[in-house]
């Protein structure tokens, strides 16, 4: 009989509660994202790069040490279907028997996405060359200590074609495209 009892009790109970049903519906929603492509040199500023002149006859001229405080920080939003960009560096003079050159570090910092990969130390003229390729959908981070840290170094080249200069300003361009 107890059993009967509570069998009973469980069978009502599903006829007094109450039945909740859920429902559901759609709307459309329009998303757009731009392409984008931002490039920035940070700090702001100029650099200083000097020869310092042997102090005994016979020696060569003794390069700088490479300047290592810029970086490049980008923001790439590529179209669907659209390829890779990368960054190209040039400068608006050269100085005779004179290279300047060029190296892109790994990125670092607090970017994400597909960021570029350097090519290594790259000699840099008025034709533009790339430093960085294969930049996808990226952010580097803003700053310095964010991006890719650039170091810039001038070397003799060719002796013969050196000439004193006093204070020559070159402008190193940098360029993201596709």
């Amino acid at each position: 009989m107890k059993n009967i009892c509570q069998i009973s009790f469980i069978i009502c109970s599903f006829f007094f509660c109450e039945v909740f049903s859920q429902t559901s519906g759609n709307k459309n929603a329009s998303i757009a994202l731009p392409v984008v492509t931002l490039l920035d040199v940070e700090p702001a500023g100029n650099i200083t790069l000097n020869f310092t002149a042997p102090t005994e006859a016979g020696r060569a001229i003794v390069n700088p040490t490479g300047n290592t405080t810029k970086w490049i920080n980008y923001t790439s939003a590529i179209a669907p279907g659209g390829v890779s960009r990368r960054i190209t560096a040039s400068v608006n003079q050269t100085i005779p028997g004179v290279d300047i050159k060029i190296q892109a570090a790994t990125a670092s910092g607090a970017g994400g996405g597909t960021l570029g990969t350097p090519l290594g130390q790259i000699t840099i003229t008025t034709t533009p060359v790339t430093i960085i390729n294969g930049i996808g959908g990226a952010y580097t981070g803003t700053g310095a200590n964010n991006g890719h840290r650039l170091t810039i170094i001038i070397a003799p080249n060719t002796y013969s074609n050196l000439s004193a200069v006093n204070n020559t300003s070159i402008a190193i361009t940098y360029t993201i495209t596709e």
